[in-house]
């Protein structure tokens, strides 16, 4: 695994006797996509105005490249919240000149990549409309590509589909999947579940100020295996009810065309040896698999369990 090129260590904040976050630590590996999750009002804005030293905690550490993060990262930085902070009035490129050298570019510099930005996404003819006469959708471009125009080493994007249509979403995961490529870290902070399967390597799951969940994609969608598998076969729904014997459980079943669909659990520690030996002698196995839990399923598994297990009534 790459080092972090972010970590907080037990990092908590209240305000006016409200707990933000509690004791949160998480390690983020330098070239990766670290999905930050969790229900609104978790704790997730509150860590990330922290991160981007919009405000300070109250306890622990942060470090930024192995260094104690400090205003001198912030240039490395790049932050693209949720609500967006454009100025309805100015013309798009004045404002997104102005903001670029806000970052530390000159003005020839911005210029040269604000050009070479505005031409891979098309939008040219944008520069001198004002914001106010964009779509969501449209000035969520614009800010995309001040956020990432001074080629950040952190980028953090909370919620950077939101007010996208499809096509413009794809557009931005491919420039999101194509920052990584070239060396970008990004923490990711979304509630689309569809979106951390297919982009982020890493996830933390953080719930009533806390962190509850933490690990890679696929080592957390493996924790929750349930033991469940589909099987499509030849046959009727009562040959393989019959067949599972001690080994599963029938869940559902469903007729796809000419063939039965089934989902079954393993039950009293059976394998799935023992279990497809007794099925193939009675039905037609066609395809086995075994279904593994969504990320979305995971979330609410893992916050419910944490509720019922962490809070009061």
């Amino acid at each position: 695994m790459n080092h972090p090129i972010f970590r907080a260590e037990n990092v908590s904040k209240a305000y006016a006797g409200h707990v933000a976050i509690e004791d949160i630590s998480i390690s983020v590996p330098e070239g990766s996509i670290f999905g930050l999750l969790g229900p609104n009002g978790a704790g997730k804005t509150t860590f990330i105005r922290i991160i981007n030293q919009i405000t300070g905690p109250d306890t622990g550490q942060l470090w930024f490249n192995g260094e104690r993060l400090e205003e001198k990262h912030l240039g490395l930085i790049g932050y693209l919240p949720e609500e967006r902070g454009l100025y309805k009035k100015m013309k798009v490129g004045e404002q997104a000149l102005y903001l670029c050298q806000l970052k530390g570019l000159s003005k020839k510099a911005a210029l040269e990549r604000l050009k070479y930005w505005f031409e891979k996404f098309g939008i040219q003819a944008w520069w001198n409309k004002k914001v106010e006469e964009l779509s969501k959708g449209m000035a969520q471009k614009v800010q995309f590509i001040i956020t990432v125009l001074h080629e950040p080493k952190l980028l953090i994007l909370d919620e950077p589909f939101s007010g996208f249509d499809p096509i413009n979403t794809n557009l931005i995961k491919s420039e999101i999947l194509e920052l990584k490529k070239k060396g970008t870290t990004i923490i990711f902070s979304t509630h689309n579940m569809g979106s951390v399967e297919e982009l982020c390597d890493h996830i933390a799951l953080i719930n009533n100020s806390r962190v509850i969940l933490e690990g890679e994609v696929k080592e957390v969608r493996s924790r929750f295996r349930t033991q469940t598998y589909n099987i499509d076969f030849e046959g009727s729904m009562m040959q393989l009810g019959s067949s599972l014997g001690t080994y599963g459980e029938l869940l559902n079943h469903d007729v796809e065309d000419d063939h039965m669909d089934a989902t079954v659990r393993l039950v009293n520690g059976a394998t799935t040896n023992q279990l497809l030996g007794n099925i193939m002698r009675t039905v037609e196995v066609k395809g086995f698999h075994e279904v593994i839990p969504s990320m979305n399923d995971i979330f609410i598994e893992a916050v419910e369990r944490y509720n019922r297990e962490n809070v009061k009534p």
